[in-house]
């Protein structure tokens, strides 16, 4: 119940909706409750009781003493002066005009509820949007990103029809209820006290079957994050499955996943359809105990009248829908539950590079980045040990060693995609924590091995670290990068579309837009890690020479793979399980004949 409380804190700005909501909902059953307490006037007037004038002052008594007054004279004088048939036409049109009425109102009510249901999915997939965006690289290491894309999609879809769909019930049928056990009580006491001994027992047996609900749904959600998983790894790899003719193992593999989820869906559709049927059964039940017991006080003369008695039924029979709808209200309260936890698992998960309060704005790189006895661990794993290392402005600096050394990581301590565990990362003096992220990474460039790029123009993705770019700007940044030429023989140029990750372009043509792409943002420090590996042996010359020019007068960090790519680097750091083992300039370190040596004699062997 909190998780459903913190939700209704998501729509505050929606209060005045909310308040016009309860407001509907209540004239619709006031409405509903007139139309239906009409009836006893109706067969008193048909079967020609006496009873007319005590039909209508319950009635009235329901309603208040105005109307009392109101309905009560106003039948009598029609039947003194025109006759029961002209009364019976004012009782017919009196409840047709509550029906109408009460459909109007409940229109209404679902007018106001509708932005009321969608702001909770809306705030929901904002907040978890925004968490995506600021938890660290490393988070993402550790999870399906098939499951992040079932959080934010289908779990979140689950959430509309389960919690916020129960939103509706949790206000208007217990509303329903209160407004005919009043009318109940009103008929009759004895009677409505001996459905109160009921009523608690059919509700613990419908609360019971619904516990099981929640368990069952985590399980489906947990399967469908594993579905998505696969499915979008086959979308990214399918050249290799076809390749490696995989196609059967990874549909077996599917199947199996989608034949889990298939038999928990049924388990949970059997226990959620069983609440209708079920509180359905208990309501006929309690009815038919009513009509045994209140039928036995019409046949003994006691308290109540025969027309009485029917409408008593009549009413209480409407007891049993939003009887209904309200257990159905507390299995989606279970079901979204689960969903809610799930949600929340994001949601809450710490943010370990964060902020300080009044960060201080980095105005741009003038001095240095040194690395004070800098330790990183990931969990349980220690990744980088006492790394001692100063890269003055203007230097390059190459990280060489074998693979899972922490050249990577050692790289991306600068734009704090991680916080150093131990030690200190100064920028300029300064503790690189003192910074605030925005301005930090706007004096850096990253062109990674995999070129990274999303479905939008070509100017687009040129554009994404500067935005209000001019036209000429982004011209000059693909031509420095040597990407001109392929641009302007695609028929749309710069406007053209580039599909899915780049899907339209060849490796090489990916690659030289993000050297584009690093060229424009014009930053003082450059993070490269391989950036001439996709490109064909004439496209690396062509941008290793833009590379070499856009380095100039620029601090460069450049993981390399290729030993060949950093002979001239200023300081070349060779990284082995996380320590620096050997650092140098190329000649030096080949003189040492030590761990550098043979990596380059590796690579001149191949």
């Amino acid at each position: 119940m909190k998780k459903f409380i913190r939700i209704i804190s998501y729509i505050k700005e929606y209060k005045a909706y909310m308040g016009l909501y309860s407001l509907f909902i209540t004239l619709s059953i006031l409405f509903s409750l007139f139309s239906l307490s009409m009836l006893m006037p109706f067969m008193d007037l048909i079967f020609g009781s006496d009873n007319l004038s005590g039909s209508t002052q319950l009635i009235a008594k329901a309603s208040g003493s105005g109307i009392k007054d109101i309905v009560y004279g106003f039948l009598q004088n029609s039947i003194v002066k025109y006759g029961k048939v002209y009364a019976l036409g004012w009782i017919c049109f009196g409840i047709i005009s509550a029906v109408l009425l009460k459909n109007l109102f409940l229109y209404l009510s679902y007018y106001f509820l509708a932005p009321i249901r969608n702001a909770v999915t809306r705030k929901y997939s904002k907040l978890l949007y925004t968490k995506i965006l600021a938890l660290p690289i490393g988070y993402f290491t550790e999870q399906r990103k098939g499951d992040i894309l079932s959080r934010s999609s289908n779990d979140i879809a689950e959430l509309e029809t389960s919690i916020i769909g129960a939103l509706e019930g949790m206000i208007k049928e217990p509303l329903n209820i209160i407004g005919i056990l009043v009318v109940l009580f009103i008929i009759s006491v004895k009677l409505t006290l001996f459905v109160f001994v009921l009523l608690p027992l059919a509700g613990l047996i419908v609360g019971r079957i619904g516990r099981s609900l929640k368990k069952q749904t985590n399980k489906a959600q947990i399967k469908w994050g594993e579905i998505m998983s696969q499915m979008e790894e086959t979308l990214t790899g399918l050249r290799i499955i076809k390749a490696y003719t995989a196609e059967k193992r990874v549909k077996k593999s599917f199947f199996d996943l989608v034949d889990e989820i298939f038999l928990i869906k049924n388990k949970i559709l059997y226990r959620r359809d069983l609440a209708s049927p079920l509180s359905e059964s208990l309501g006929v039940i309690i009815l038919c105990c009513v009509l045994w017991f209140g039928g036995k006080l019409v046949i003994n003369h006691e308290i109540l009248s025969g027309s009485t008695f029917i409408t008593y039924v009549a009413l209480f029979s409407q007891i049993i829908n939003p009887s209904k709808a309200l257990s159905q209200a507390v299995y989606n309260v279970n079901r979204g539950t689960a969903t809610l936890d799930r949600l929340n698992e994001v949601l809450e998960a710490p943010i370990t590079v964060d902020e300080i309060d009044n960060p201080i704005q980095m105005q741009g790189f003038s001095e240095s980045i040194v690395f004070e006895n800098v330790e990183f661990q990931y969990q349980d794993t220690q990744i980088l040990h006492s790394i001692n290392l100063r890269i003055e402005k203007g230097k390059t600096i190459a990280l060489v060693g074998s693979s899972g050394a922490g050249k990577s990581t050692l790289a991306d301590l600068v734009p704090r995609f991680h916080d150093v565990s131990g030690g200190r990362l100064l920028i300029d003096g300064k503790n690189i924590k003192d910074y605030s992220l925005d301005s930090l990474r706007k004096q850096i460039s990253i062109v990674t091995q995999e070129p990274i790029l999303f479905n939008d123009t070509i100017a687009a993705n040129i554009a994404l670290g500067k935005p209000e770019a001019t036209e000429a700007e982004i011209i000059e940044a693909a031509k420095i990068a040597n990407a001109f030429d392929f641009i302007i023989k695609k028929e749309d140029g710069f406007a053209t579309n580039i599909g899915d990750r780049g899907s339209k372009l060849s490796g090489g043509e990916r690659q030289r837009l993000t050297i584009a792409r690093a060229v424009l943002k014009n930053p003082p420090i450059l993070i490269l890690d391989e950036a001439t590996s996709a490109l064909d042996t004439e496209s690396e010359k062509l941008v290793q020479d833009a590379i070499n020019n856009m380095m100039q007068n620029r601090t460069s960090i450049v993981i390399a793979h290729r030993l060949s790519t950093i002979r001239h680097a200023d300081e070349i750091i060779v990284l082995q399980k996380g320590q620096i083992v050997e650092r140098g300039n190329h000649e030096a370190l080949l003189a040492q004949n030590g761990y550098y040596k043979k990596l380059i004699d590796m690579q001149e062997v191949k």
